[in-house]
């Protein structure tokens, strides 16, 4: 038998009631892991960055995107200190209108 986990929604409840709407926002998720969480937020979203150190977990993440959020979600494998070298040297700097680091403590 597979293990479901948060079938009740309480951590997407909770990522919504204190991120609030993210309807049409940029997001940066710190540390999204294998996207288990992203999938669950960011069909709301215009576009999501997913960074991840974990290369493995990246990889995992992008084999089980859903469809629909191709093109939409990113996920790379880079630290934070790796991803905002890499925005400061962009032209012109990316910009988010959230950014999230839950659960990756």
């Amino acid at each position: 038998m597979a293990i479901q986990i948060d079938p009740e929604g309480n951590e997407i409840a909770a990522l919504l009631d204190l991120a609030g709407d993210f309807t049409a926002k940029n997001v940066l998720e710190i540390g999204s892991g294998d996207g288990r969480l992203t999938w669950r937020y960011a069909d709301r979203a215009r576009h999501v960055i997913g960074i991840e150190p974990n290369a493995d977990k990246t990889s995992l993440a992008e084999k089980n995107m859903p469809a629909n959020l191709r093109g939409r979600v990113e996920m790379r494998t880079q630290d934070l200190s790796q991803f905002a070298a890499d925005v400061e040297a962009s032209s012109p700097p990316a910009r988010f209108d959230l950014a999230i680091l839950s659960w990756s403590l």
